[in-house]
């Protein structure tokens, strides 16, 4: 049975992927070559629904609260921590879609946000992976794990739409093959 800190650690993956891209694309940007400010701003819708709509979405929504009534502390706690981190995330986006324009990239603003950004979820990433979900999966009653993960589901459907999370997959597949090669 899949559970949902699985389905949670699937979406880190996806997230890790793009964050290579991402880290990619800064160092072109550093080394004067070129990036299309179209797959910039795709990488950056990215973030905004995927990672921060969706995959938060489903934590901040389902899991942490689950976390929360199976006694894992939110104040002074790790759920705490993780939604600070979620917070500074959102900076940080909102940070690198301020460097993009209609007159081209503030490649300066948009490398610095991009590169905290890239460090903030990579280590937000660990914490969650080795911390916060070992700590769920033992705490979590299996009949609550196959709540969460219908929960996910209609989040999925609900709040980014029908088919959405596929075509998002596919887009970084596509961005993969462009700056990973």
């Amino acid at each position: 049975m899949e559970t949902p800190s699985q389905d949670l650690k699937n979406e880190h993956e996806a997230i890790q992927e793009a964050l290579d891209i991402l880290k990619k694309m800064c160092d072109n940007l550093n080394n004067n070559q070129n990036v299309s400010q179209i797959d910039i701003q795709d990488m950056i819708d990215f973030f905004k629904v995927f990672a921060d709509k969706c995959h938060h979405g489903k934590e901040e929504n389902h899991f942490f609260p689950a976390l929360e009534e199976a006694g894992i502390a939110r104040k002074r706690g790790p759920i705490g921590v993780m939604l600070e981190e979620h917070e500074q995330g959102r900076t940080l986006i909102k940070n690198m879609q301020s460097a993009v324009s209609k007159e081209g990239i503030n490649k300066k603003a948009f490398v610095n946000a991009a590169t905290s950004y890239i460090e903030l979820l990579r280590n937000h990433i660990n914490k969650e992976n080795t911390i916060l979900f070992p700590m769920g999966a033992a705490r979590l009653t299996e009949p609550k794990q196959n709540d969460l993960l219908k929960d996910f589901e209609k989040l999925e459907t609900d709040v980014i739409g029908e088919g959405k999370h596929e075509e998002l997959h596919h887009l970084l597949e596509t961005l993969k093959g462009k700056y990973l090669q």
